[in-house]
Order: structure tokens, then sequence, then C-alpha cells
């Protein structure tokens, strides 16, 4: 039998794993533009930290097993309960708002669809301890900074924001009720991927009439603040019900993150705990899953952690982002292995090659020589595989004069120098090459 990996899982050769730096690289630096520092948890967490949290139910969608100490124990499918955990376990002596961010990877049994695998890497950023909308705004303008190093324009990635606070009002309006929330949270959610007689079929087990079925349909169509404020005068409710959505709105233009925006209240994020404004970020043509999506959950960290503090946060995974930033063109090539290879002509020139080399790695300097007999022709072959831009080689002639040949391995130019500067050759020739 061929081993491979289990299903849903990854290996990262070496191109693969080049994208998967380049997105954490890029994760690690917006987020602590930001103010954000990072923090980790064990992969390994009680069972009833996720229980809690999402009932039992989710444990069908989790690796749960009873480790050897007889814990009903479960690798990590999120990052909040632990945020929550960590949290709350020092609450008194962190500086509010805490902003934190980690970089985990997460795991969850279920099935695989396109830019849905088994397990992946995620970027989490979790405020906590602020109330006002200025923290949405901020959160969200984080996520779309991110976006935008990546090279992603309006043209390319959308928010769709809206809140679940003003979504629950104007589904009262149209005549749910407080119990029939849920079941119409989850029609509004899915009103672009099920087919609304679908839809209806289940708001009414639910014991919504046909006009109210028609009324959350309405919901949510709605598009765009104007529609928001119409909406609201047409219900007669009051307009402050919106008004944190439209300071988060401002304050993201503001930032000049406007283009990207579209209010959306069919945005409702499938989670129970979310309290206010959600968000989540697509392609701009629709055709792949969310590449990030949060919101407020104000009151979680009570319900897990013990500490009353507000709280907002999202995830963004790697295999959606990885998938667009392909289709984009955006993906960066592998970067070389290494920057010189020694090249000896006998083997009377290995003991300098070698001497050389470790003086050249303390330096910084990533390069390789030949571990064994090679001719200088397979040499410089494997110098341009590596993706070598220099090739340093040293003869007989070389050696009696205790130098060394720079040879340019993109333009052929070489120069002959002495072996104590080589280091600074090296420098200079690499300083010419960044700036042309």
């Amino acid at each position: 039998m061929q081993p491979q990996a289990l299903p849903g899982f990854r290996d990262f050769y070496p191109e693969e794993f080049a994208l998967r730096d380049h997105i954490m690289e890029v994760w690690r630096r917006v987020a602590t533009r930001y103010g954000f520092v990072e923090f980790d948890g064990p992969p390994l967490e009680s069972l009833d930290l996720y229980t809690a949290k999402s009932g039992e139910e989710i444990v069908d969608q989790l690796y749960a097993f009873q480790d050897k100490g007889g814990r009903e124990v479960a690798l990590r499918p999120e990052m909040t309960p632990t945020v929550a955990r960590m949290v709350a376990a020092r609450a008194g002596g962190l500086k509010k708002p805490i902003r934190w961010f980690s970089v985990p990877q997460l795991f969850r049994y279920e099935r695989q669809q396109r830019g849905r695998l088994r397990e992946h890497f995620q970027l989490n950023c979790d405020l906590i301890g602020e109330p006002g909308p200025m923290a949405d705004a901020e959160l969200i303008g984080l996520a779309l900074d991110v976006m935008r190093e990546f090279g992603l324009g309006p043209d390319d990635v959308r928010v769709r924001l809206s809140d679940r606070r003003l979504l629950a009002a104007l589904l009262g309006a149209a005549g749910v009720e407080e119990a029939q929330l849920p079941a119409a949270y989850q029609a509004v959610d899915k009103i672009d991927r099920v087919p609304q007689d679908k839809l209806a079929g289940r708001l009414a087990e639910a014991g919504l009439s046909a006009s109210v079925i028609e009324g959350v349909f309405d919901v949510a169509q709605i598009r765009g603040l104007q529609a928001v404020d119409q909406a609201l005068a047409d219900g007669a409710l009051d307009p402050a019900v919106a008004d944190d959505l439209r300071q988060a709105v401002e304050i993201l233009q503001a930032m000049g993150l406007g283009p990207f925006l579209d209010v959306d209240l069919s945005i409702v994020r499938g989670l129970a705990y979310y309290t206010g404004i959600v968000f989540e970020v697509f392609d701009a043509a629709g055709a792949m899953r969310a590449i990030c999506g949060g919101g407020r959950y104000d009151g979680l960290l009570a319900t897990l952690g013990g500490v009353d503090l507000p709280a907002l946060g999202f995830g963004m995974g790697d295999v959606v982002l990885a998938d667009l930033l392909r289709e984009r063109g955006l993906a960066p090539a592998p970067p070389a292995a290494i920057d010189a290879f020694i090249v000896t002509v006998t083997a009377e020139e290995v003991s300098m090659a070698i001497g050389l080399a470790h003086s050249l790695r303390d330096r910084g300097v990533r390069l390789e020589y030949a571990l064994g007999a090679m001719t200088m022709g397979k040499q410089l072959k494997l110098a341009h595989a590596r993706g070598a831009r220099f090739a340093l080689v040293i003869g007989p002639d070389e050696r009696q004069a205790d130098r060394v040949v720079i040879r340019d391995l993109a333009t052929g130019v070489q120069q002959t120098v002495s072996r104590s500067g080589v280091g600074a050759a090296l420098d200079a020739a690499r300083a010419g090459q960044g700036s042309t």
C-alpha cells in the first residue's frame, strides 16, 4: 500500500509551504500593525470546553476521544473557547481592551468540499473589553487590510456586514416571534444557497404563517443603509437600532475602506452566540466559500469563562484564501533555497571551501557545497537547481592565492576577491541586485 495523507489533511511540499508561510507572514504583519499581540493555546482541550459553547451535537464534528487518563478531550476546532478560558484566568491583570491574535491549526471531522478540509490554519483576532462600534470597525478594517496586503482590491473581495440586533428588530416587525427567531435566522442565512420553497417549508414547520414567511424573505433581501432606513420606517421601528451599524460603516469609510463594503442583512453567521455586528469577507464573484467571518459575541466570555466582558473577533482560514491568491496570480514564487553555492575544482580545495562556508553562514549567507565527489559541471547544475544567485569558485590558483571567484549565475559577470573579502563582496552584490 502506498502511504498517503489522511483524507482532508494536507502535505506541504516546499512550494505549498512557501505559500502557507507567505500567508502567515502577512497575517502577522498586519495584525501587529493594529496593536494585536500573538498568543497560543494547546491543540488538545477538554471536550467540555466545546460542548458548553455549542452543545453536545458538536461532538460528531470533532476529533474527540478519551485520553489515557480517562479524560474526554478533543483537538481544537476553533480558538474562541480557548481565548475565553485564558482571558478568564487573568482577567483582572489584563489591560483593556485586549487585542490578541493567534495562528492555530484547527481540526474538524466533517465532509470535505472545495474550501473546506478537515484541518486548516486560521488567523484569529479577538478584541475584548470594548463595547462600541469603533471596535467593530477596527476589527473589520484589520481583516480588509489583510486583503489589501495580499494585493486584493474591491474588485477581488467584498465585506458583507449586518447587525443581529437590527435583524431581530426587523424580523420581529415582520411578525416573527422570539421563539421562532432561530428558524428565521437559519432561513436568512441560507437565502442565497437553498431554494426559497424549501426554506418556506422549514419556516412553516416552525409555525410561521405565509405572510410572516414572506416578510422574512423581504428582510433577507435588504441591501444598503438606505434600504435599512426605509425598512425601519416601514416597520415603525426606532432608527437608533441601526446606529452601531451606521457608525461602523462611517468609520470604515473614514479609513478609506468604503469601496469594499456591502451592507447585507442576509449575513447572519450561523453561530448562535453572535449579539451585534456580524460580517463575512467573500471573493467578489461569489464563487468561493467565505474567506473570513466574525462579529460581536458579547456574553460568550461570561458563559465559557465566567468573566463578563464585551468581545468580538473573526477567523480567516488559509484554504479559501490560498485558492483565491492562486486564481488571481498573487501566490508568490517559491524563494531560492540558497544565496550561493561553493564550487571546488579539485579535492584539494574542499577544506578551504568548508572553512569559507562556515564563516559565510555565520554572516547569514544561505549556501551549500557538494557533500561528495562531483564534477565542476554537476556542481554548477546543482547550484542552478537550488536557485543560487552566486557561485563561489575555488580552483588550484585561487587556493594558492587565498582568493575566490564570485560568479553571478544570472548575468555571468564575475570578480575575484580575497577569501576574507567574500562576505563583504556578496553583501555589496546583493545590495546592488536589490536596487535594480
